[in-house]
């Protein structure tokens, strides 16, 4: 995957980003937008699927103030 590629996705997540209410919301809200990601830039489903439910659940943990619920 190129850097263009991979800049896409990021910028992507962050805009979509929601934590949830529990680490469990949040890794699901992470799965969908990682994978969704993947298929807009022709990548992995399965490992932007992965890369963006962790990327959402350490950025809710570690930024509880600055998420947004997914209700």
């Amino acid at each position: 995957m190129s850097i263009k590629s991979v800049l896409l996705a990021s910028a992507l997540c962050a805009s979509l980003a929601a934590c949830g209410d529990t680490v469990v919301e949040q890794g699901i809200v992470g799965t969908a937008v990682g994978a969704g990601a993947a298929a807009v830039t022709s990548g992995s489903l399965l490992q932007g699927a992965a890369i963006g439910a962790a990327g959402n659940i350490a950025f809710c943990q570690l930024n509880p103030g600055k998420c947004r619920s997914v209700n």
